[in-house]
Parts: C-alpha cells; sequence; structure tokens
C-alpha cells in the first residue's frame, strides 16, 4: 500500500531504490508515528472530522498497534512502503471507512516531520540520563583520588604536577556543558511541526494548539514553510550536540590509552575489562576505550553527512531528506553503547600512586620553586631564571608539597560547583511533562 497510489504501479527496481531503508528505520519511528496519529485523530474529532463515536474506536486500534510496535513481532510488510502507509493499512484494515479519514489535514511530509521530533525527544532523554550517570562517575572518582598526584603535560613533555582528581573532574565538567548544548537542541526540538501539511497548511480547520498541547511540546513551529524547512535543520543541530559528547568521550578515551601503556603505567583495568594477543601472552590491550574512540570519532563525522544532504536544497520538501534517517536514526544508540561502556570502565578504573616518587619527573616540581621564591619576596622573572640556572647546573632539588588553592586547582576542585552546574542544566529538561502528555496519550 502507497498513500500517494493513483491507480498505477511503479517499476519494481524504482520502487526498490525509492524505499530504500525506510521499512528497517521506519521500525524505529513507529511508536511515535502511532503517538502523532492518536493527538492528529483527537484533533480531528474536536473539529468534526472524526464523529465521536467514531473516535474511541479508532483509538482503541491505534493504542494496540502502539503496543505491538514495542514488541519484536511488530513488522511492516514488504507490499507496503513506510510506517505511515503501515498505520493507515492496519487502520482501514480494521475499521473501514474510519481508518480512510485518519489522514485528512496531515501529509506524510509534516507526518514525518512529527516522528522525527518525537523520536529525538525520547532518545534524548535517554542520552541525558546515561551522561548524568557518566558525569557522577566521573565527580565520585575525582573525590577518590584527589590527593593522587599525576604529571600534567604540555606539547607531550611533563609539565606541571597535576592530580587524578583533577583529571576525572575535568571531564565530569567537560560533559556537564556537553549537557549544555543537547539542552539548546532539546528546546529547537521540542516544537509541534504537525499540521504544516506539505509545507504549506491546510484548508482543514485544524487546531495545532490542541496536538502541541497533547503531545507534550514546548512550543510549535508557527509558520508552516519553516516547519518544513526544520527537517534536515533540526537534525543537524542534534547531531552536532551529540558530536560534542563523541569530541568529549574520545578525547577522554584517548587519553585511558595513553596512560594504561607500559610507559605510563598511569591507571589501569581488571584484566576482564581487557584483551589479549594471538601472539604475545602479555598483553592487555584496552580495546574498550580504543573502539570508543573509533566509534565516537565516526559519530563526529555524522553532522557533516546531514549538512551535505540538506544545506543545497530550496524550501520544499526533496526526496533527499529521505537519506537522513540513514545516518541519523542509528546515532543515538551507537553514542548511548558508547556511553554505557565508558561509564562501567571508569567505575572499575584503578589509579597507580605514587607515580610523581620516580626522579624523571623531578622538574614538574620546577614552577612550584619559581613560586616559592616570587612569595618569598624575589620578582618572578628573575625567580624564573634562578630555578633556570640550578637546572642547568644540577643544583635543582625539588620541593614536592603542593599548595595549589584557587578555585579549580588540585588543592580546591570544586566538585560540588561543577555537580551545582550539571544539575541545574538538567532541570531545565522537561522529561516528567513530556511523559505525562505521552502517557495521556497511548494509556488514558
Amino acid at each position: 500500500m502507497k498513500l500517494w497510489e493513483k491507480g498505477f504501479s511503479v517499476d519494481a527496481a524504482v520502487e526498490k531504490f525509492t524505499v530504500g531503508k525506510d521499512r528497517e528505520l521506519d521500525l524505529l519511528l513507529a511508536p511515535f508515528d502511532i503517538i502523532g496519529t492518536i493527538a492528529h485523530v483527537m484533533m480531528l474529532e474536536s473539529i468534526g472530522i472524526i464523529t465521536k463515536e467514531e473516535l474511541p474506536q479508532i483509538l482503541e486500534n491505534l493504542r494496540e498497534l502502539y503496543k505491538l510496535s514495542q514488541t519484536s513481532d511488530f513488522a511492516i510488510e514488504e507490499n507496503i512502503e513506510d510506517i505511515h502507509s503501515y498505520v493507515e493499512f492496519m487502520l482501514i484494515q480494521k475499521l473501514g471507512d474510519m481508518g480512510k479519514k485518519v489522514h485528512s489535514g496531515r501529509s506524510r511530509n509534516d507526518q514525518v516531520l512529527v516522528d522525527m521530533r518525537l523520536f529525538t525527544r525520547n532518545r534524548l532523554q535517554t542520552l541525558v540520563e546515561k551522561l548524568d550517570m557518566l558525569i557522577d562517575v566521573l565527580l565520585l572518582k575525582s573525590e577518590r583520588h584527589k590527593g593522587d598526584l599525576m604529571p600534567g603535560y604540555t606539547h607531550l613533555q611533563i609539565a606541571m604536577p597535576s592530580s587524578f582528581g583533577l583529571w576525572f573532574g575535568a571531564y565530569a565538567e567537560a560533559f556537564a556543558d556537553d549537557l549544555l548544548q543537547i539542552f539548546a537542541a532539546w528546546k529547537i526540538n521540542n516544537q509541534n511541526p504537525l499540521g504544516s501539511a506539505a509545507g504549506y497548511g491546510t484548508s482543514f480547520p485544524i487546531n495545532r494548539t490542541l496536538t502541541t498541547r497533547l503531545l507534550g511540546f514546548d512550543n510549535m513551529n508557527y509558520n508552516v514553510i519553516y516547519a518544513q524547512m526544520g527537517r534536515g535543520k533540526t537534525e543537524r543541530i542534534v547531531s552536532f550536540s551529540l558530536a560534542n559528547i563523541a569530541a568529549t568521550l574520545s578525547k577522554m578515551a584517548y587519553d585511558v590509552c595513553l596512560f594504561m601503556s607500559q610507559n605510563f603505567n598511569f591507571v589501569s583495568l581488571p584484566n576482564e575489562f581487557t584483551t589479549g594477543s594471538s601472539i604475545m601472552p602479555h598483553k592487555k590491550n584496552p580495546d574498550v576505550f580504543e573502539l570508543i574512540r573509533g566509534h565516537c570519532n565516526r559519530i563526529q563525522a555524522i553532522p557533516q553527512q546531514i549538512t551535505l544532504i540538506s544545506n543545497n536544497l530550496p524550501v520544499g520538501y526533496f526526496r533527499d531528506m529521505q537519506v537522513l534517517k540513514e545516518a541519523y536514526l542509528p546515532m543515538f544508540e551507537e553514542l548511548e553503547a558508547c556511553i554505557d561502556i565508558a561509564t562501567f570502565a571508569i567505575e572499575n578504573m584503578r589509579v597507580n600512586q605514587d607515580i610523581l616518587n620516580d626522579e624523571k619527573y623531578d622538574h614538574l616540581f620546577s614552577v612550584e620553586l619559581v613560586n616559592k621564591l616570587t612569595l618569598e619576596g624575589m620578582p618572578f622573572r628573575d625567580a624564573y631564571r634562578e630555578v633556570g640556572r640550578q637546572i642547568a647546573e644540577g643544583e635543582y632539588k625539588p620541593e614536592r608539597k603542593i599548595q595549589h588553592t584557587h578555585e579549580g586547582s588540585i588543592g580546591n576542585l570544586c566538585l560540588d560547583e561543577i555537580k551545582i552546574k550539571k544539575d541545574k542544566i538538567l532541570n531545565g529538561f522537561n522529561f516528567s511533562a513530556v511523559k505525562y502528555a505521552v502517557s495521556k496519550l497511548v494509556n488514558p
């Protein structure tokens, strides 16, 4: 079944090419297509297109289909083009002419727009909750290891003393800032495009304010052309926010791979978190973090794919947009898996203590000596030159006592402040309102 059928058949090769991966990918959109349809038919009843007697029967069938869509038994039949066609086909099969009414006042264009918004909203919530757990684990590790010193590097040369508390806390705050961009993407995504139809509205007296409220959107895309223009733009904005998280994860993974090498030997993982070599019996490889890095680097390329697919199109819908799904929909699951395994591995990571007792790290403390001489009254530039002379002439002896007290330093990690920053961002998401709106639609 095709919603656009007019009594002729498309060539089989053309149909296979144009349908593409829609049947497979639309399984991810199925629950959200049904939720959008429930809100749409409730609105149609309010304006008299669907009668009061018809509405309960349509809703009952849609809710049964919604439950089925969340099981492994749900499948889009081979002769049906996409999820939109399938839902309408099932309603017509069960309800006859009543099922033929549900598409009044909408197009597949705004139908897929609202599906994508609802899917994205759902997956962003899952992503945010997982990222919240990772940040909390990093903050816990930071507190636990705040006294364990490690070398800090610039240009991959030893530079100044750092600490594991500082390192874990750095990534906690980095992910908190990534949450802020996710929040911006959430707000842009959480606007209702339903009612824009094919991008130019409809002569039906539809009530877009009602569907906005029913679906738990913060707002609507008011201009119907702009609502259609949101296809591609919204995916691009959201994908950039996910790519930001991926970039932070990738950087952290690279650090861990470096720190686990024998030349560094800063951290280790339990044996069950590592893999071995087929010929080198001593190997314990950090494959988990190498794969996190690989996946996350691939995820960072997705916004560019979306940009190149959508940025050279004028106003209006084009079939190019269908290809967006192939890049966009799977990236959520890929990133979620990376966050999950990173959280698990970081939680079980062991920190090697007393690293800085090795004399090769003596020069880390040269700045501490410069600062000490300056605090005792010597001008900073003179103190710098004096310590440089001591190093050059072999007179330098490190003082390993660290006195860092300012905000965000080794002695004052500001972990509570980072948690407050994170929690303030989290409180801006209206997850409970969205959950309540959706639950009323599918399980009144």
